[in-house]
């Protein structure tokens, strides 16, 4: 079997996936077990895998799942107990007493709180509490899904108290041939998975520093009544300050402390210190930012 049949093969079972559930828009229970049939497949007639071995492999991928679920269920059951206990309403009223400035609300919701929640919760949970957050505040609805999706790109791998590494590395590779491997090398397992959540939270911490920089650009230039980049040089400033309150205790717990606690800590310290600098006016705009009034807001 030639290099490109093996790669055409192995990236069939995702190609699959894809095409059913974004070109024909079927749902996961449908589309799900006909990608997990193909797969199988693959693996007995093309890579000589044992049916024993399958069976082994979808038992642990059950297991797995329900750990997952487990997760979800808790980052659900956060969800509704803030909306029933009144505690969203509270949260919204106290971001917009911090500041009228769209710029930095942005990032105290968006940035601080929703990586804090993706730490906690995981799963899509600051898409699902942030976003109507946002939107509750005053942000135009299209700009509150944009905005919580993009700060997933920095706290996402740590999300779910350090779920992606801890089932996706632990659970995901063959422990017992890496584990040979590395022993040949004169490492053991518990380095080479601190190494990689030291690396992982590092290049996110980098990359990450930008993403509070972007919101507020992002939000001027296509969601305000000037559609303007300048408008937001003044709060870039701040923005970088917000970033590095997040991206330091983020990155220093991942070096120290383990998977757990980057998005937790770092989401929960930056809240805090940029809290208090935004009550203080430590780098806000003299000139406060709003969008324009909701008739003026294109219908799309």
């Amino acid at each position: 079997m030639t290099l490109g049949l093996q790669a055409l093969l192995a990236f069939m079972p995702i190609a699959l996936s894809g095409v059913l559930l974004v070109g024909l828009g079927w749902s996961a229970k449908r589309a799900m077990p006909l990608v997990y049939v193909v797969t199988a497949l693959i693996a007995l007639t093309a890579w000589g895998v044992s049916f024993n071995r399958i069976a082994a492999a979808t038992l642990e991928g059950i297991i797995i799942t329900v750990q997952v679920l487990w997760i979800i269920f808790g980052a659900l059951l956060l969800l509704n107990t803030l909306k029933h206990s009144g505690g969203i309403a509270s949260i919204r009223s106290g971001f917009a007493r911090i500041s009228p400035d769209r710029r930095i609300q942005v990032i105290l919701i968006a940035w601080l709180f929703g990586c804090f929640i993706e730490g906690a919760s995981g799963f899509g949970t600051p898409a699902a509490v942030a976003g109507p957050l946002m939107v509750a505040v005053g942000f135009p609805a299209l700009s509150a899904v944009m905005f919580g999706m993009i700060i997933q790109s920095t706290p996402v791998s740590f999300g779910a108290v350090g779920t992606p590494l801890l089932v996706g590395v632990q659970g995901g590779l063959q422990r017992e041939s890496m584990t040979q491997a590395l022993v040949a090398q004169g490492q053991t397992w518990p380095d080479f998975f601190n190494l990689v959540v030291e690396r992982v939270a590092l290049g996110h911490a980098i990359a990450g520093t930008l993403i509070p920089v972007c919101l507020v650009f992002f939000m001027t230039r296509f969601f305000g009544r000037n559609r303007s980049w300048a408008e937001a040089l003044p709060a870039v400033p701040f923005a970088l300050f917000s970033a590095f309150a997040f991206t330091i205790p983020y990155g220093l717990a991942g070096r120290f402390l383990g998977p757990e606690f980057p998005s937790l800590l770092g989401g929960l310290l930056g809240l805090a210190v940029v809290t208090l600098a935004a009550r203080a006016g430590f780098l806000v705009p003299r000139k406060s930012w709003d969008f324009a009034d909701p008739k003026e807001w294109p219908s799309e």
